[in-house]
């Protein structure tokens, strides 16, 4: 049997994760789960009158029926301007298996 769910990742700067779940929950997303995390790149480290700062990140995870990925990816790309440099980034992989989420079935859906 296919599984019919996929997982949205999206990370964005830190404090823009509102935007991420708004956008997410308009095109028809149940919720999210939140995290931080600290970005790093090939380039040397940014600092303030020499002190040296870390980028800091919001992971946002979002479970979705493969049904809805496109219009939620669409709203959360469209809302955080992930098209202009470093505003973030948002992709989506396939979930293989999904347990403990009962009320989160298609038939439970308003039509």
């Amino acid at each position: 049997m296919e599984n019919n769910f996929e997982l949205i990742v999206s990370i964005v700067n830190r404090g823009h994760s509102d935007n991420v779940v708004d956008g997410a929950r308009d095109a028809g997303a149940r919720g999210g789960t939140i995290f931080y995390g600290r970005g790093t790149s090939n380039n040397e480290k940014d600092s303030i009158m020499g002190i040296s700062i870390e980028p800091e990140k919001e992971i946002i995870l979002t479970l979705t029926e493969k049904a809805d990925k496109a219009k939620i990816m669409t709203a959360i790309c469209e809302r955080n301007n992930m098209n202009d440099p470093g505003a973030g980034i948002c992709f989506s992989l396939p979930v293989s298996q999904v347990r403990g989420i009962g009320a989160f079935k298609t038939s439970d859906k308003a039509e």
